[in-house]
Parts: C-alpha cells; structure tokens; sequence
C-alpha cells in the first residue's frame, strides 16, 4: 500500500511496541537470517570495526537493533570535556549574535534570530557578542541592500557615533563595497562594487596581523596589514551602516558558503550531531537502496530514485528505529541545511523534470509517517529558509544553473499536497519572503555574470536626429554595424531563453500553490494562498512609511508576470472544461467586487470618496440595483471607526512593527534576514529598553489597526455554492449572468492590479535608467569621435585626450549593452510587454463594467484608473524602443477605449478625489500630444467627443484650468501663426533633457475637436462668454505675475553684492511666461474658429470681449517690445530654469491674433477690430512695427542705441514663420499706419467731463437705469460681469441705455 501526503496511520509510538522483548515474531514475514543479513547491510560497521569481527557478525533482531544503533551512533563522538582547539582564541558565548544590549551605537531593528539587522539613523553601528584574539576567524555578511555600509572589525575600545562607524577610528578596520574603498581611519581604493544578494567574507588572521574581504568567494587581496594586536586587544565582527540599509549576519550557525581553508567561523558548527546525522543519513539511503525479496530468500540492491514507501514491515520497522534518532536533528538548522538539503539536490541532480524524481514525495511521505507533526513542521520550515537563503544569494552564471538548481528542489517539495498546505498555512507568506522565489536578480557586475561569453558583440544605437532621438533606419545601416547588431541580437537571444527556463519553473511553483482540486487532505492550496496573498497586499498598502514590512518594488515586478502567466493558464483551462465561461483575453473584474464587502480594500480610495461616506450616501441605489441591504448599525459603526483611527493607529505606531499579531508568528521583515522573520527588536541607543523604545526618526505613516476576516474565509465563502454567489454577492441588473471563470481566480487578478499600482509601475520606470545611460554614452562616443576626426595633427596632446575619453565611453557602453540586454530580457521582453497590456485592458474592461452600473461606480477602487493610465504610459515610454506598440493585437481599438475613458471621466462628477482627477487631466493632455491617440480619440463616438470639449470649454476659475488649457493649446498647434514648431529656435542648439516628453512631440492638430469646439462656441453665447472672459482673466493674472517676478529678478541681478535668485521662483516664472503663451494661443484658436464671439456686435458680450481683448494685447506688447525694457534684459541674462522666456513664442501668438482680426476677418469685423485697438489708450504703432525689425525713431538729445544689439524680426524666422504670413505682418501695419494717420486727423478734442468718470480713457457712452449716473460700455459691461450695483450710489442696476451728449443749441 502506497502512502498519499503522509495517510498512513502509523506512528513512531506504534513502531515501538512492535519491537517489545515479548512480540519477538512481529517481523515474522521473512526469516531470521535474512532479516540479520539485512540489517547488517543497512547498518554495516563503522571503519574502525573488522568486518570479520564475531561479535560483530552475530545475528541482528529488532530486539537488539537499538541498542547496536546507538552503539553505532556513539563512537567517533567527542570526550565531554573535550575542549576544542580552536576556542582557545575566542572569548564570548559560544552561540554568537549580535549585542542588542550595550554593543550598538544609534537606531537600528535587529531580527528575532538577533543576525538580521537595518539602519533606521544616519549611520548605526552594532558589534557582534564573542571576539578573537588569536588564529584565524571567518564570518560572512549575506547583503540585503547595496547602499551605504561599512563592514569589518572592530576593538571594544573603539566608540562610534551617527557620523563615525566601523573603520572610521583607529582600531577598527571595515570593507565598504558600495564606495569602493577600505577605511581605517583614512580611506583607499579597495575590492568591489557589492550588490543585493552577494555574500561578503571577512577573514582576520590574527598570527599574521592581517584581515582579508572576499566577495562571492573570490578574495579581494590582504586590506590590511600590521593590525595592532598584543594583550588586552580583541576584534568583534561589527558594521555601521545608514538609513534602511540592511545584512544578516553567518557566524556559524548555518554552513558557510564560502568556506576559506585553514578559518574558522566563529561559532563551532555541531560535529557530533553533524557525524551523527550524516551516519543516520547513510542508513537511510542504504534502506532505499535495498530490497528484500522473500521468494528467493535474498537481499536486491537497486536503484535508490525507484524506491516507494510501501507497507513492508520489515523496512517500516527499521526505518522508525533511524527515525528514531534521525527526526530530532532534522530540526536543527545546520544539519538541515548540509545534511538534508544536500541530499534532497543529489536526488535531482541527474536532470530531467521534476515529475521524473519522484522519490522526494516519497521521502516527505516518510517524514510525515515517522515523524511527530512538529518535528516535520519546524524541518520543512526550516529546509524552505534555506533553500530561500541559497536561491536568493547564489551568484548569476551564464546557464542560471545555481538558481535552476534550487527551484527544481523547491518546486519538488510543493509538490507534496500536505506539506505544501503546511508551508501555505504557515510559512511561506508568515516566516518567509517567498515571493523572493519569483526574483531573479539583475546582475551589475557583468563579468562574473558571464555575460561577456555569452553576448560576445555589443551593440549601440549610433545615428541620432537633432533632438538626440535615436535614428534606427536599417537601410542606412553600414554592413559591419548590421553584422554587430545582428550578433548582439543572437546573444540577447540565448541570453532570453535562460532566463525563460528560470521563470517556467517559476510559474510551476505558483501554478502548485493555485491548485484548487486538491481537497483530499482539507482546504484546496489555492484558498489558503488567496486568503496569504490579501493580507501580504496589506501590509505592502497600508504600511507606506514602514520599509521592514514592504515588499521590495523589484521582487514586485517578477512577481507579478509570474502570476499572471499562473492565473490565465488556469483561467483558460477552466474555459476549456466549461466552454461558456470568458476567455483570459477578455477578463475582467465584476464590479460587484467592489461594493458587496467580499473582498478588503483595506481603506484604500475609492473613487466617490470613503467606503463609509459611500455606504451612507448610496444605500438606496446598493439596495435597488444590488439587493444589498447596509445595516445601520455597521454605519454607525464604520463613522466610529473614522473618529477612533487616530487613537488606533498610534497605538499601533511601535516601531519595531511586529507586534505578533494573536500569537501568530511575526511576520517578515524584507530588508534584513533573508528568511527570518521580522525585525521585532528595535535598538536605539537613547532608550535601550527594547519594549518601549523612543519613536524612530521617521514614524510610519499612520495605519487603522483591524483583524482581516479574510484569515478566515473557506472556498464556500469565496466560491459561493447553491443559491449563494460567493464573492459576487449583489450582482447589478447591468451585469450579464454567465459564469465568468472562477470567483478565487477574480480575487486574485484584482489583488494584481492592486499590485501594478503599489510599486511595479514605479520600477518599471526606474529600470529605463540602464537605457538611457546606454543612449547618452552612445552620443557622448559618437560626439568624442567627430572631435577625433576634426583634431588637427599639431594638437598630439588634445587627442591623446580624446582617445582617453574615446575608451573609457566605449569600455562602459560595452558593459551597460550587456547589462541592458539582461533587463530587456527580464523586465522588458514581449512577453512582459504583453502580461502589461492584458493588464490595460483588463482594467478598461474592468472600468467600463463598473461605469455601466451607475452610481455604483463611486465604489471602484481608485487604483484601477491609475493602472488604466500607468499601464498605457509604460507600454508607450518604457518598453521602447526594443518592443513597440503598434505592434501589439488590437493595440488601436484599445486605444479608443482607453481615450473613451479619459474623456468620460475627467470631469465625471462621481469621482471626487482631487489626485485621481488631476492624474484623468495630466493623461489625457498627454494623449492628445502623440498621433495615434490624439486618433484615438478622434474614433470615440460624436456624442463622446461633443461632451469632452463641453467639459473642456467650462469656464477656467474654480477649477484646475492649466490642464484644461494645455489640452487645447495641442489640439491647436500646428494650425497657429508660426505654430508649427516642436521646440523653440533658441533652444535647438540645447539637448532636451528628455526628448520623450509630451510637450517635446512634433505637431498633431485636430480638425474635428476644433470643429467641436466651433460649433459650441457659435451655437451656445452664454457659455463662450464666460469662458472667454475666464481665459483673458487668467492671462490678465498670469502675465501680470510673470512681469511682476521678472522685476524681482532684474532687481536682484543688478545688485553689487552676489545673489542667488531662487530657483524655484525662476520656476514659477517660467511657469506664468508659459501659462501667458498658452492663453494667447487659446484666444488665437478662439478667433479663427469663431471670429464672431468678437466681432459679431449683435452678440451681446462682444463689445466687451473685444475691448478686453485688445487691451490685454496692447499690454503685451508694450511690454515686451520697448527698447531695452525689463523683458530683454532678462532674456538676455539667460537664467537656467528661463530658458522657454523667449520673444519669440509671446510675440508670435500675439501676432496671430492680431493678424486675424485685422487682416483676415470681413471688412465690418476689421474695421470694428482695428477702431477698438487704436481707442484703446495702450495702443502704440511701434509694437506692431517692433515684429517687423522696424524701430522706434530716436527721441532728440537721447544716446544712440548700440549698434550691435540685435532686434527681434519675424524675417530672423525662415524656418518658422512662412512667406504668407509674413506678407499678412506687413499689411497689417501699413493698415494700422494709416488707420491711426486718419483717427490721428479725424479725432476731435474731448472734455474731461464727457470721459468716462471710471477709466478716463473712453467717451461716456452709457447711462444707468435707475440711478442715471454714467460711465462708458466696457466699464459698466465688464462691471456687470461680477456686481450688479452702481460704481457711484449702490443701487441695484436693473439696465443700461446708450448715452449721447445732447446737442448745444
């Protein structure tokens, strides 16, 4: 009878009693002989022992079977008092860890096992409890993170503080990898740059005076030598290290991995149980290899990978006898790491998959049956942490064998259903960083990676445009780029389908833990993971400010394709088997998710606000369209929860975050050990009490405290069952009835998005840093290279230089193409680029599901827009140029949905939340930047489109209007005067710092939106009123504020003493001078598409705009065009952060303006245009000669000006401004010359009693009803606009007449 996930019922107690001195025929299936014979075979004499020995050869029962084992198991053990040698230079207790009591200096959080630790100050120090004063010592330093850290040896005399550490004083001596360098008190060049994941040994020979750092088992040279020694000096093992760096230290209390011949670690490792395991070990293989056949009355050897456990009681006996002795040092983490999980890789070590091994499962089988429950528990705990500590700190080489090695065994063990329920229930997500089995990290140093061997020929884009983008034309390719191109190519290639072998047995962990059939020995593996996975994604969202407990964004990432390639592969399974059921490609979250309480958001936003607020403001729409009944009670109860948060959550605030939550095991810390649990030890040296220590220097965030229900949720609860929905509980009368997939598989792809908006976006974009250091070494080669070539033969000096230069970008390009080609194989493949755009439509689909529901949809989780918009933004900026877009299925359809949501939900009044409508704005500016999206959403439906730029034409106060503006602006350029630019002339000769930005894309006007915009502009008066004379009051302030900072900066620049204008007030300038810009371009927009909001008087605010209008123009352009005003003398100071301060972009779209309403409009519309701006008492002819070049006639007795000073011209800008347009300038001033000659001649004197009593600029022209007091129209118009009472006696104005003086008689 075979054994399935230990269902034997036998125990080791059992066993015993088969063995008492009075059943001596238990064992009676085979005779006495051959049960002698066989267990000498299994236990044969130890060396020291003859085989020919009598005593030895005479006949073995299981009567005497333990008394001859632990006969056996004693010799060879050490004397009791035998000392060993090698203590005789150490002093200290012979478990070393590190001294959390007196030996640490500043704030740090030191792990349970008390060898984990993370700096939480400046720079924190801590030494370890033994010290040596003589022979030669070894420990290792497993490093978690690559900053800041200074690891060696120090005296106790030695005393460090937040800004001196280990090395930085006379007696200690410390390796520090991430500078570089050795200290001991000064500091030199040393070693190698360190990485998360290397192990550092640190070797001190205290015979010889000498200490020694080795980096992955390769020694980095003698650091130091002459080291003081003598009586009364000993060195601790100790490091300093800065905020949120972390180690875990191996004195000795697991093998080392690089063990150094003729060290020491400085803890003993346990030889007699060592030798005691390894015998017992050898018993066991000797049993598997064994077989007893009874027939023949012999003993078989065979093949130790084909034995089962069967239920022969011959070699079940004999194996509880081993087990016996055997089971209790299986919990002992040294021997489980060199005896057990030693043994468990040879198994695997002949190749093949994994399935092909199935003695494994027959071993855990074993252990289950022979072993007490916790005896199996803490083994298998501890046999995983291993396996985690050696996955996650074995060094990459080119075949990934070490990392291969250890999932196989790890996947081997998953496949055991109880323990891997046990590992599920309670250690992987409770003790363990599992999800570190989904990482493979990058490695920096590509030598010792092997990548040079394995991508022998670098390659690097060489051609660039102008702007610095990169230029990829395979026609204009020579023949031996293509070739390295080519080549480089074939090495990614290779270098693609190792990883791919890493991250298929990756999935076939996960794929193990989503199983979902395997009930036999209680709850599926893929509730009890679901139930794990919900509350690993709380801690990493309501502990933003805790770095212990987050999970690092780079295992994040791996994590999240690995999971998304386990859940569709199940997901379409399940469509196989039940054809009805959606497809992966077409998944989606249900929205019912959302507002029925299942499923724990653990107060993230959602879009309508709080989950409270929502349930108190919507329960009548949940109860109609979702049969969802809101207790008030649980109302009342969540508002109380709202005023107790504060209370609750500084209660939680303990710094060392690990509180153990119901006497569970605490959970684990991410940035220390690799596998031990979290740091619940928080050091500080202000208050050495470690229960109630000082708050550390940066609190966490504050966290509502609460129990997580879904702890105790079972597959009923998650799948429902007859007449119960499971997690999609109140299904909306939107939603369709039809099975979608299962409900478990729903959760955890909501729990994914979830995941994308915690962190993986955010890595996504750091990890482009290796590209574009790639493209900016790439031109500073190729510029090095034409200054090589233009050298003049004279100048050997100079381009000795140059070729110095030339070596060092090529030598660095050679090893970031490498490194980039690991990255684009881990990070931004095609099949990473695809798991990010399933991921975009499942969060449209998601959104669109959720949008139909109504006002249910205020209950969407806010992160779902936040993906919809991050995904898209990553798969246009990060996964380019190596994959594109375009290339990817329905990538234009989804376009158009995804533009359909922007324009739905910018100014959806269900969503409140001021970030989440900011981000609506910012995406949708950007999207109508690049053709294909600005297409995009040309192809969403009319009434879509007519209702976007409704939304985008509400009038700009109250509201965030820059957006809003900057959307329009885009749609227009292209189409304005001089419009037709992508970067400013003046700057062409500048690098752009990233020539990938919206605003930095060529232009893609719209003629449909404009048309859009026409026609709602023309057709509804009120609503082009106000926001026309919104847009001329933003520029009203926006250019008032730039004029009234540039003083500020033109003051502080003549000043004689030395002063530094702030930058960020040189920000906020260059913010209002370009806000000014995109106003002005607004109103050219304006006046082209719809001349008569301006200039069609009939209409009522026309009058009133066009003055406005006409004023503020007047007011730009004197302003910018005086003789050496204020505006040149700052423009040409050429600040950093002014550089977009220009004339050329304000004086062209002023001109714009001008040009269409003087020289395009119709004749009544010119005429009216230019009588306005020639009234207006700012209007002075030189600005409008100014544009041509033409200056202002000199003023008698004035100094001439100097004739080196350049004026602006629109003819300085060929390449910007056309023929035609110029030609439109030059009528436009000769009719504004004569225009002005004419009313100059024709105006007659007026009095100051017929002026306006209000501007003195304008003839009274309009009288007061009922007070008939008097001013002009635009006054009393642009009055009326905001107050309804009179100027002078403050009565309510019901109308307005026009005035005429009366004639005198």
């Amino acid at each position: 009878m075979s054994s399935k996930g230990g269902g034997t019922a036998l125990s080791r107690r059992n066993y015993r009693l088969a063995v008492d001195t009075d059943k001596p025929k238990v064992t009676g299936i085979v005779n006495e002989k051959l049960l002698s014979d066989y267990l000498h075979v299994v236990f044969p004499p130890s060396s020291k022992q003859s085989l020919s020995s009598a005593s030895f050869r005479k006949t073995l029962t299981f009567q005497d079977l333990a008394a001859h084992l632990e006969r056996l198991l004693s010799e060879g053990e050490p004397a009791e008092d035998g000392r060993d040698p090698a203590a005789e230079g150490r002093l200290g207790p012979s478990t070393v860890v590190l001294d959390h009591t007196t030996g640490f200096e500043g704030l740090l959080f030191v792990d349970d096992d008390l060898l984990g630790v993370i700096g939480h100050s400046n720079f924190s120090s801590i030494r370890a409890t033994t010290c040596v004063f003589k022979g030669k010592w070894i420990y290792e330093v497993l490093i978690s993170s690559q900053g800041l850290m200074q690891i060696g040896w120090c005296t106790l005399d030695c005393r460090f503080n937040q800004e001196e550490g280990v090395g930085d004083t006379p007696d200690s001596y410390a390796y520090d990898g991430n500078r570089v360098r050795k200290w001991n008190v000064t500091t030199t060049n040393y070693g190698k740059s360190w990485a998360a994941g290397d192990i550092v040994s640190c070797l001190i020979d205290l015979d010889e005076g000498t200490i020694t750092f080795y980096l992955n088992g390769q020694s980095l040279g003698i650091a130091f030598s002459n080291i003081k020694m003598g009586p009364g000096i000993a060195y601790f093992p100790a490091i300093s290290l800065s905020f949120k760096e972390s180690v875990a230290f191996n004195f000795g209390s697991r093998p080392l991995r690089y063990p150094v011949e003729g060290y020491s670690p400085l803890q003993d490792p346990p030889t007699a149980d060592l030798l005691k395991a390894n015998r017992l070990l050898g018993y066991i293989k000797n049993v598997l290899s064994t077989t007893i056949d009874t027939q023949e009355g012999k003993l078989v050897e065979k093949d130790i990978g084909e034995w089962q456990l069967q239920g022969d009681p011959t070699v079940l006996v004999t194996l509880a006898h081993i087990f016996n002795y055997f089971a209790p040092l299986m919990c002992k983490v040294y021997l489980v790491e060199d005896v057990l999980m030693n043994f468990l890789l040879s198994i695997l070590e002949g190749g093949g998959s994994v399935e092909e091994h199935p003695l494994i499962q027959q071993l855990l089988d074993l252990f289950w049956l022979l072993m007490e429950d916790y005896e199996v528990n803490e083994c298998l705990k501890q046999l995983m942490m291993s396996l985690l500590r050696a996955y996650r700190f074995s060094p990459i080489i080119p075949d990934l064998g070490f990392q291969i090695h250890y999932l196989r065994l790890t996947t081997a063990i998953l496949r055991h259903e109880k323990s891997r329920k046990y590992l599920l229930s309670n250690v992987l997500f409770d003790v363990l960083r599992s999800v570190v089995f989904f990482y493979i990290k990058t490695p920096l140093r590509v030598k010792e990676a092997g990548l040079e061997e394995l991508i022998p020929t670098t390659w690097w884009p060489t051609r660039f445009d102008k702007e610095g983008k990169d230029e990829r034309d395979p026609r204009e390719e020579s023949a031996e780029e293509r070739l390295r191109r080519r080549a480089y190519e074939r090495g990614c290639q290779r270098l693609k389908k190792r990883i791919e072998v890493v991250e298929e047995l990756q999935i076939q962990i996960l794929r193990l833990m989503l199983n979902s059939k395997d009930k036999g020995t209680g709850e599926a593996s893929r509730y009890i993971f679901l139930n794990k996975f919900r509350k690993f994604l709380q801690e990493n969202a309501s502990n933003r400010g805790n770095p212990t407990v987050l999970c690092p964004p780079e295992y994040m990432v791996c994590f999240l394709h690995r999971l998304i390639a386990a859940v569709r592969s199940y997901w379409d399974e399940g469509k196989r088997k039940i054809p009805g059921t959606v497809p992966s490609e077409e998944a989606y979250v249900p929205p019912q998710l959302f507002y029925n309480g299942k499923v724990d958001y653990f107060d993230l936003q959602r879009l309508g606000g709080l989950l409270s607020h929502l349930k108190k403001t919507l329960k009548d729409d949940l109860a109609s369209k979702a049969n969802i009944i809101i207790d008030p009670a649980e109302i009342q109860a969540t508002s109380m929860d709202d005023l107790d948060e504060d209370e609750e959550s500084g209660a939680a605030q303990r710094p060392s975050g690990a509180t153990a939550m119901g006497g569970a095991l605490a959970r684990p810390s991410w940035l220390s050990s690799p596998t031990l649990g979290r740091a619940n030890r928080f050091l500080s040296t202000a208050a050495v009490s470690l229960m109630t220590p000082r708050r550390p220097l940066v609190p966490p965030e504050k966290v509502k405290v609460r129990t997580l229900t879904v702890e105790q949720r079972t597959e009923e609860d998650i799948e429902g069952s007859h007449g119960n929905d499971g997690l999609l509980l109140g299904r909306p009368p939107e939603e369709s009835d039809h099975t979608i997939t299962e409900k478990s598989l729903l959760e955890i792809l909501d729990g994914i998005v979830m995941m994308y908006n915690l962190s993986v976006h955010q890595q996504l974009g750091k990890m482009v840093v290796v590209s574009d250091d790639v493209h900016e070494y790439a031109v500073a080669l190729k510029d090095t290279e034409e200054k090589i070539a233009r050298c003049p033969s004279k100048r050997p000096d100079i381009l000795e230089e140059l070729q110095k230069s030339q070596k060092v970008f090529a030598e660095k390009l050679n090893h970031l193409s490498r490194r980039l080609a690991w990255i684009n194989a881990a990070i931004y493949s095609k099949e990473k680029m695809l798991d990010v755009y399933w991921l975009l439509r499942v969060c449209i689909r998601t959104i669109e599901h959720a949008d139909a529901t109504g006002s249910l949809f205020a209950f969407t989780p806010e992160f779902y827009l936040n993906v919809a918009m991050n995904s898209y933004s990553a798969l246009k900026n990060y996964f380019s140029p190596s994959n594109c877009m375009e290339e990817l299925p329905g990538y234009e359809d989804t376009l158009t949905q995804l533009a359909a949501i922007l324009a739905k939900h910018f100014a959806d009044p269900r969503i409140v939340g001021t970030d989440i409508k900011d981000s609506l704005m910012q995406a949708l500016a950007s999207y109508v930047c690049y053709p294909q999206s600005l297409r995009a959403v040309e192809r969403i439906p009319e009434e879509q489109r007519v209702a976007m730029m409704r939304n985008l034409l509400a009038p700009y106060e109250q509201r965030p209007w820059a957006q809003t503006n900057w959307i329009l602006v885009r749609l227009w350029r292209g189409c304005g005067f001089g419009y037709r630019y992508t970067r400013l002339p003046h700057l062409l000769k500048t690098k752009p710092e990233d020539a990938n930005l919206p605003s930095l894309q060529k232009p893609c006007p719209s003629l449909l939106l404009q048309r859009h915009m026409a026609e709602l502009l023309g057709q509804d008066k009120d609503m082009a009123a106000s926001f026309l004379n919104s847009v001329l009051n933003q520029l009203n302030w926006a250019f008032s504020e730039f004029i009234g900072m540039i003083q500020e900066i033109q003051q502080a620049a003549e000043r004689p003493e030395r002063n530094f204008v702030d930058t960020r007030q040189l920000k906020v300038c260059a913010t209002c001078f370009d806000l000014s810009v995109s106003l002005l371009r607004v109103l050219e927009m304006t006046v082209t598409l719809v001349p008569e909001i301006f200039l069609d008087w009939t209409r009522p605010s026309a009058e009133l705009l066009l003055r406005r209008l006409a004023q503020l123009l007047n007011q730009v352009l004197n302003r910018v065009t005086a003789e050496r005003n204020l505006f040149d003398r700052v423009v040409n100071l050429r600040l950093p952060g002014l550089e977009s301060v220009d004339h050329y972009p304000i004086l062209v779209a002023v001109t714009g303006i001008l040009v269409r309403i003087l020289v395009d409009g119709e004749r009544q519309g010119v005429s009216r245009a230019a009588a306005v701006l020639l009234s207006d008492p700012c209007f002075q002819l030189h600005s409008i000669q100014h544009l041509l070049g033409e200056s202002e006639p000199a003023v008698a007795g004035a100094p001439p000006a100097p004739s080196e000073r350049k004026h602006f011209s629109l003819h300085a800008y060929t390449d910007y401004i056309s023929t035609e347009e110029k030609r439109k300038v030059e009528q436009m001033l000769a009719f504004l010359t004569e225009e002005s000659k004419q009313a100059a001649a024709s105006a007659a004197p007026t009095s100051e009693e017929d002026l306006c009593p209000i501007c003195y600029a304008h003839p009274i022209s309009a009288v007061f009803k009922p007070c008939s007091h008097k001013s002009c129209k635009a006054c009393i118009n642009q009055h009326l606009m905001n107050n309804k009472d009179c100027f002078f006696c403050k009565a309510t104005i019901t109308g307005v007449e026009d005035y005429s003086k009366p004639l005198l008689s």
